[in-house]
């Protein structure tokens, strides 16, 4: 009787556990984390997309998009960047400490509308976050899927994120994997030294007006990236992007995201480009 009462209040974090933490970057680092609760982590759903509430106790909490992919249950996979209070203090915290989850939050990419289609997944900077968990799962749904192509941009080789697991990933046949640096410091980089816009040149075979376009990365990318899905003539609905606009309690109730009259952390974050061309502050 305890466990349902604890359960029915939305807003009381479950426990999870810190399994595996590694360096991405300088200040990225990936967590996975499994709940306490067994049959929980196996029996919980998500859309790619969705988003978790990590809590410190006596620290607070902060949202993270989910990187992991639904169709691969247990194990939740997350990756953050040392910016605040909350993960300053995630970054101390040792493999299996005990954290406080709720979630999982917002509007997730339409599956049920992508499935068929072929899908382009345009990734930068911390943008890897979120879609590596629709790349994940469409992988995992290949056949549900037309042409699957990603074209990930970074500053430099050790800014990219999942460096290693997209590199693997080019060896596929079923993926086009394309990588680009906007400059390569080593001199070792074996791939595009270019814009992630210039990696379009080399999208090739796809059928325009059934492509569904997938978007994260920096303000500064989404203007650019837009105009080149838009003059390639992928249709505005079809253009989806993820918007992490200043969430916090993932619920609607504290209004710290709301534009307009949207609350981002429920109609979103996953939006369409005709949701961004109808309500400005966005993006």
């Amino acid at each position: 009787m305890h466990e349902k009462e604890e359960n029915s209040n939305p807003y009381l974090p479950e426990h999870a556990r810190i399994v595996r933490k590694y360096n991405l970057s300088s200040d990225v680092r990936f967590f996975q984390i499994r709940y306490v609760d067994m049959d929980r982590a196996l029996t919980m759903k998500y859309l790619p997309g969705q988003f978790m509430m990590f809590s410190v106790p006596g620290v607070g909490e902060a949202p993270f998009s989910i990187s992991s992919t639904p169709s691969r249950p247990g194990l939740l996979e997350f990756c953050i960047r040392e910016v605040g209070d909350v993960t300053s203090a995630l970054f101390k915290l040792k493999e299996n400490a005990i954290i406080g989850i709720r979630g999982p939050y917002g509007d997730g990419f339409p599956l049920d509308d992508i499935q068929g289609h072929d899908l382009l997944i345009i990734v930068g900077g911390l943008g890897a976050a979120p879609l590596r968990s629709l790349l994940l799962y469409a992988l995992d749904n290949r056949d549900d899927f037309g042409k699957l192509y990603l074209l990930h941009g970074a500053r430099t080789p050790e800014d990219m994120l999942f460096r290693e697991e997209f590199l693997e990933m080019m060896e596929r046949d079923d993926l086009n994997c394309l990588l680009a640096v906007d400059e390569d410091p080593t001199g070792k980089w074996k791939c595009h030294i270019a814009r992630v816009t210039d990696l379009f040149d080399h999208v090739k075979d796809i059928d325009i007006e059934n492509t569904y376009a997938a978007v994260c990365g920096p303000p500064v990318m989404y203007k650019f990236v837009l105009e080149k899905l838009v003059n390639i003539g992928i249709p505005k609905n079809q253009i989806l992007m993820t918007l992490e606009r200043r969430m916090k309690c993932g619920m609607g109730k504290c209004g710290h995201c709301v534009v307009g009259d949207i609350y981002t952390c429920m109609e979103g974050p996953v939006f369409s480009y005709w949701d961004v061309l109808n309500m400005k502050g966005l993006i």
